[in-house]
C-alpha cells in the first residue's frame, strides 16, 4: 500500500490505504484500477452498526460519480466499543489520478442514526508504472 489517510469523527476512526493495481489495469483503453483498504474502529463507549455507505468518486477530469448501497462488501458490521472491521475493495477510473470520499450511515444501540465521514483519499499511478506505459 502506498498512501494512508485518516479521519476521526463521532467516536470512530477511519484509516484508508490505497494502491495502484498494475496487473488489472489497461492503460491503452484508459482503464486504471485502484485498490483501497479501510479499517474502521469504534473508539467510543457505545455499540453501533454500519448500515450503508455513500461514495463520491472524482476522476482527473473533474467528473464525479456517486455510489450508494447497503453495508460494505456484503457486510453490515456491528462495532462494540474498541472493535474494528477491515475490508478491501477497488475503484476503476478512466484517468491516472482521482480521489474518493464519503460516509458510512450508522445506528447506535439506542436507535440513534449518525454518519461517520471518511477522509478524502487519493489515487495515482506511481511514476514507476507510468514509465512502463
Amino acid at each position: 500500500m502506498s498512501d494512508a489517510y485518516i479521519s476521526q469523527n463521532n467516536e470512530f476512526k477511519i484509516e484508508v490505504k490505497t494502491e495502484f493495481d498494475f496487473d488489472q489495469s489497461n492503460p491503452i483503453n484508459f482503464q486504471y484500477l485502484f485498490r483501497y483498504t479501510i479499517l474502521i474502529t469504534n473508539e467510543g463507549e457505545v455499540s453501533a452498526q454500519l448500515l450503508s455507505r455513500k461514495w463520491n468518486i472524482k476522476d482527473a477530469r473533474g467528473e464525479i460519480k456517486i455510489v450508494e448501497g447497503p453495508g460494505v462488501v456484503g457486510n453490515q458490521p456491528l462495532f462494540d466499543p474498541g472493535m474494528s472491521f477491515e475490508y478491501s475493495s477497488f475503484c476503476p477510473l478512466p484517468t491516472m489520478t482521482g480521489e474518493m470520499w464519503g460516509h458510512f450511515n450508522m445506528i447506535n444501540k439506542y436507535g440513534q442514526s449518525f454518519k461517520i465521514e471518511t477522509p478524502v483519499f487519493k489515487f495515482h499511478v506511481p511514476q514507476e508504472f507510468i514509465d512502463r506505459y
